[in-house]
Formats: structure tokens, C-alpha cells, sequence
């Protein structure tokens, strides 16, 4: 991955975080890694604990970044939230997996989050 990539993705993480802040989250982990892969944002939303994933786009060369969320990535998503439940000891509360879409072009940005955008099935 590029330099330019990863810098990309991490404003885009970033400016999720503040998105969903700015919206009464409670931002509980950024970037959460495990051997099973990683969730760009983990937050409280009241009881629920939503398991966030991130995608910035510049432009739509390569489709949406909406689009780009495939269903292996989905279920990989599963497997870390599981993995974070369970070190964190949160299985009591109910779950979701939610999509923010972060688009630039030239200077604008769009942010996009798709609430339940997937199920854990």
C-alpha cells in the first residue's frame, strides 16, 4: 500500500471518528488489531456497540466506497468484533455493524454512514 493510501485512509478514519462523535458516539476503540484482521472504529451508541467500517474514497475510479465493503471483508469484521467482545467483556450488549463513507473530491468531503449496513449472519 502507498504512503499516500495509507495517509488517505487515515483522515478518512479520523474524520469518521469525528462524524460519529459529532452525532453523540462514544468512540471506544480506533483501529483495533488482532490476528484475525483489524475494525477501523469501535463505538457506544447508548447501549449498543457498533463495529464501524471505514472506507475514503477519492473519486469513483474504482467504484463506491460503499461498494467496496465485500462480504469477505464483512465477515472478517464479524470475526474481530467477536474477538473484541470478548476481550473486552461486552457480550451483554447488542451489537451492530455499521459503514461510513468517506468521499473527497477536490475539496469536498462527504460522509456517509450507513447504519446495520451488515448483519453478523
Amino acid at each position: 500500500m502507498t504512503r499516500e493510501r495509507l495517509r488517505c485512509g487515515a483522515e478518512g478514519e479520523a474524520l469518521a471518528a469525528a462524524f460519529l462523535r459529532s452525532r453523540g458516539y462514544t468512540i471506544l476503540a480506533r483501529n483495533f488489531r488482532c490476528a484475525a484482521g483489524e475494525i477501523d472504529v469501535v463505538a457506544l451508541d447508548a447501549r449498543t456497540i457498533v463495529f464501524g467500517e471505514v472506507r475514503t474514497r477519492r473519486g469513483h475510479a474504482h467504484g463506491s466506497a460503499l461498494e467496496s465493503v465485500t462480504t469477505a471483508k464483512q465477515r472478517q469484521v464479524v470475526r474481530v468484533a467477536g474477538i473484541y467482545l470478548a476481550r473486552h467483556r461486552l457480550h451483554a450488549h447488542p451489537v451492530r455493524f455499521d459503514v461510513v463513507a468517506v468521499e473527497v473530491r477536490g475539496w469536498t468531503v462527504t460522509v456517509a454512514h450507513v447504519v446495520d449496513a451488515f448483519g453478523a449472519d
